[in-house]
Formats: C-alpha cells, structure tokens, sequence
C-alpha cells in the first residue's frame, strides 16, 4: 500500500532529493527544482543545451537519488522503433519467439540526443510517454511505475538534428535548459574532480520507489481556487491571441500549468498553489508549447519573450501567498 505523505513532508523528501543531486551536478538550484517539478507532475523533461554541460549526468542523478531503475537510449539517425520498445527474438530451447523487453522498460529512461533520431523512431517514444505502456505485435504491455523520459537534446542550429513534431514536444511537461556554470561554480566543478577517482560522480539514492509513488499523488491534494483557475486559462488563452504566436497552447498544456503549479506548491510544503506558483512554472511549461509566426521569427521575437510578456499582461488575482487551509 502507498503510504500517505503530508506536503511538509513531501517538501522535506524533495530538499534531500535536491541537495543530493546537487552533490554530484553543478546547476543552479532553480534547474534542479525544475526538473523535480516535472518528475512530481508525473510528467517528462526535455533538457536542451549544448554538449558537456551535464544533462546526462543530471537524468542519472535524478533517477539514483530517487532510488529508481535507470536506461539510457542513444538516439542515432540508424535507431529503429524496435530499439526502443523491445522486439520478439526466437528461443531455440523453447522452439518459440519470446518477447525481449527494451530499454523504455524501466523507471527512467534517458532519451539521450532525441533529436538525432529521425522522425518514426521518435514516435515511438509517444505511446509509452502518453499511456505508460508499449504496443509491440499487437500486444501492449504495461510500463514501470513510476515512468517518466528525461530526453536530452542538442540545439536546433547543430548538426545532424531533426527537429521533434510539435506532438512529440507537447508531451513534455516541462523544458529547460542548464547552462554555463558561473566561474565559481566551474572552480568547484573543477575542486570536485580533484577530489575523486572516477570521471564521473555518482549520486545515492534517497528515495524509493513506493516512496516516490506517494511522491507524485501529494500535488493532487493540492488546493487551487477558482480565481487561480481563471488566471490559468486566461494566460494560456493569451498566448493563442497574441499576433506573434501561430499555434498556441493547447488545452492539455493549460492542464499541465496546473498540475506543475500544483506541484511547485508541493515543493515548497504548501497545501494550497498560488499565482506565484503559475509564475515560476509558466516559462518551463508553457515556452516550448509554442510556435510563432514567420514574422515573428524574421523579428527575431523568441517564444521566451512572448511568455514573458503574456505573464506581465495578465492580470494576478488576488489570492493571497499566505492563504490559509479552511
């Protein structure tokens, strides 16, 4: 049985997550916290950024800190679908074909470059991310659980890259990027290497999974009021009137701005999401959901500037940061 956690302590599990994690990757604490929002939404990350500044490194950390089963998959433009979900393969002591399960069977997979695949190996990514199971032969297995794809990608400018499908990009609950580190980061990037062995540092594990099962449903109980409701649709509506915006978000991204608003609550041990919950969520969620018009991009207009500006339009409710449960 799942055992019930209040928000206090769901806030405490998520600091431990945190400062184990940040043991081993040099980010900014607000990246991280990122990242752990999508895993409590129960949703996925996509991590863009250029080579070497840590994103496979941040997916193992997460998943060894939370105690799950972790799998890498290197997207290369030969990967095919099977690859990925797992193909029959002949049993010449049994005389018959059994199934051999693939990578995307485990708690954590990491999508490693996705957009070096092309584009049919990318949607098979697409069952398992929307209904946490594969259909392989006709038959559908279930996945783990809990299941979610940290999916790394290299800018588009790079090359050799296929640009994901707005589907595909739509089932990522949120997107972020790491960065440079700051020069003193870099300094104990550097301090730290000195101090161990191996290439790469390894986190431990804090959690479990049962543990992080009970994780997820605490952002259920999190109250939203109806002002903040509102708020949310009225934002997500903003960005499909905005004359720079083609397509905007969609129904199902509303959704996933308030589940991950729900779940930043949850983050900070509160029972109840405020706007400024929507606030710190909405470029993560909501800037990737988005694409803009060609003059738009001939304007060099980004979708960044569009969220920004969508935010600083809309007016806040006034649903008090200190609201107290009734």
């Amino acid at each position: 049985m799942v055992p019930h956690i209040t928000p206090t302590d769901a806030a405490a599990d998520c600091r431990d997550v945190l400062d184990e994690v940040g043991e081993t990757v040099i980010a900014d604490r607000s990246f991280l916290e990122t990242v752990l929002v999508g895993v409590l939404a129960r949703g996925h990350v996509l991590l863009e950024d250029v080579p070497g500044t840590g994103k496979t490194l941040t997916a193992k950390s997460v998943a060894n800190a939370l105690g799950l089963s972790f799998t890498r998959i290197q997207f290369t433009p030969d990967l095919l679908p099977a690859d990925v979900t797992g193909s029959h393969v002949y049993d010449e002591s049994g005389g018959e074909f059994e199934f051999r399960e693939g990578p995307i069977f485990a708690n954590v997979v990491l999508a490693d470059e996705i957009n070096r695949a092309p584009p049919k190996t990318q949607a098979a990514l697409l069952e398992a991310m929307s209904e946490g199971q594969v259909t392989t032969d006709g038959v559908t297995r279930e996945l783990p659980d809990p299941f979610f794809v940290i999916a790394t990608q290299n800018p588009v400018e790079s090359e050799g890259v296929f640009p994901l499908p707005e589907a595909q990009i739509d089932r990522f609950v949120v997107k972020t990027s790491i960065g440079y580190p700051e020069p003193t980061a870099e300094d104990d990037l550097l301090r730290r290497r000195t101090e161990r062995e191996s290439q790469t540092p390894e986190a431990g594990a804090v959690l479990s999974g049962e543990r992080v099962r009970a994780l997820q449903r605490v952002p259920e109980s999190v109250r939203v009021e109806d002002d903040l409701i509102v708020y949310i649709r009225q934002v997500a509506r903003a960005t499909r009137t905005d004359d720079r915006v083609r397509v905007g978000v969609s129904p199902r991204g509303s959704q996933r701005l308030l589940e991950t608003a729900r779940a930043r609550a949850t983050l900070e041990g509160r029972e109840y999401a405020t706007p400024g919950d929507v606030k710190w969520v909405a470029p993560a969620v909501l800037t990737h959901r988005l694409v803009l018009t060609p003059d738009a991009t001939v304007a060099d207009t980004s979708r960044a500037d569009v969220v920004s500006d969508v935010l600083a339009s809309v007016p806040v409710p006034t649903v008090a940061d200190a609201a107290t449960p009734e």
